[in-house]
């Protein structure tokens, strides 16, 4: 039987019967949108979080959009102003920026971690940077308490991309809880994940909270009385009961992850195959496992063939996209040859202990003779 990279399925059917009663317990309410179950989740959320704030939207971009748009908003951003972005990210990281009329500039990664590199961050800032945006790729923190430092000396706006790292920790503080604010995603392959599409904003800034809000309600506070030129993007009744349901398992389900993680990282002994750098173990919830192999795709092939499903987090780097091929990497960068090394494989709670050892197994045989021939 195939192992596959994600199995949602068996994911959601340990917290079946709870889902469906939060579904039966919306549509008996006959109230969708905007309701109680809105309210008991984004309460919840911000306490897990550590903030006192969060905002419900459709999706994570949309998240990050928002918050942008609000700084735009309160005078703090405009037109040009220029956003560093880690060079290895998806797609929406970037697309947020652009979207919302300000400049991304692409900042390289630390080697080891795959999160931004501090130094990096330094050296990019001019006068005309306004915002750090680090992504908390793989479930791991980026170094927060030295880019927050940084923004700090330079007077600079910091918002989290936490799509990846729901419950990551630092120094004993969630993600969510570092920067002005932080934009969540919660499409159903998250390590908090919706039936659905989904998304959060959290802060601690009160102010910033009802922009926000506002403007992803048409631009209204008050019904039929539009203050912003707003947009529609708000978490349903429904996503919002789900999401209450797995919010409660959350931090069962990352230990869980742990313990697949600590399998691979014990067991993986092949040379050819770099495994993860972790900068505090406990605190990483590994929403992906991304080894690094110079085979990377002889080394897909191989786990294929043995019935192993695995993905590339990202095949592209930013400037390969059409819309952004005026922004630059440079051949020097570390982020320039990584999506050619780098292979993510299966991990999730539910992957059993029989998958682990075929995967750990298939790693370890991987020898150079397994390379496809050219030509």
């Amino acid at each position: 039987m195939d192992i596959p990279f994600l199995d949602l399925k068996a994911v959601n059917h340990e917290y079946a019967d709870e889902l469906k009663a939060a579904c039966a317990r919306v549509i008996d309410s006959g109230w969708y949108i905007g309701g109680t179950e809105l309210a008991r989740f984004e309460a919840a959320f911000a306490e897990y979080c550590g903030v006192p704030f969060a905002i419900g939207t459709g999706n994570g971009l949309d998240a990050l959009v928002l918050v942008l748009r609000a700084w735009k908003e309160q005078g703090k951003l405009k037109a040009g102003d220029e956003v560093i972005v880690p060079a290895n990210t998806f797609i929406a990281t970037v697309s947020a920026v652009t979207e919302t009329g300000l400049m991304p500039v692409l900042v390289d990664i630390d080697p080891a971690t795959h999160n931004l590199d501090c130094a990096a961050v330094e050296a990019a800032i001019t006068p005309n940077t306004r915002v750090l945006l680090p992504v908390h790729l793989y479930g791991q923190l980026a170094p927060m308490p030295q880019l927050m430092a940084l923004a700090a000396r330079h007077e600079l706006l910091v918002l989290e991309d936490c799509a990846q790292a729901h419950g990551a920790q630092l120094d004993g503080r969630k993600a969510g809880h570092w920067g002005h604010a932080a934009a969540f995603s919660f499409y159903p392959g998250k390590n908090l994940g919706a039936l659905g599409d989904g998304g959060a904003v959290v802060t601690s800034d009160e102010a910033l909270a009802r922009l926000v809000r506002a403007l992803g309600n048409y631009g209204s506070s008050v019904k039929y009385q539009h203050d912003y030129p707003g947009v529609n993007s708000r978490l349903d009744e429904i996503q919002a009961a789900m999401l209450s349901v797995k919010l409660s398992h959350l931090d069962a389900d990352a230990e869980r992850r742990r313990q697949v993680a600590e399998r691979y990282l014990s067991a993986v002994s092949n040379p050819l195959i770099g495994l993860p750098t972790i900068t505090e173990r406990a605190a990483h919830v590994w929403h992906l496992f991304v080894v690094e192999c110079a085979e990377r795709d002889a080394l897909k092939e191989h786990l294929a063939q043995r019935g192993i499903q695995t993905a590339i987090h990202y095949p592209l780097p930013i400037p390969a996209h059409a819309p952004y091929q005026t922004l630059k990497l440079s051949p020097a960068m570390e982020a320039a040859g990584l999506h050619e090394r780098i292979l993510s494989l299966p991990i999730y709670p539910t992957l059993s202990a029989e998958a682990q050892n075929r995967i750990v197994a298939a790693l370890n045989e991987f020898t150079m003779e397994h390379k496809a021939p050219h030509g």
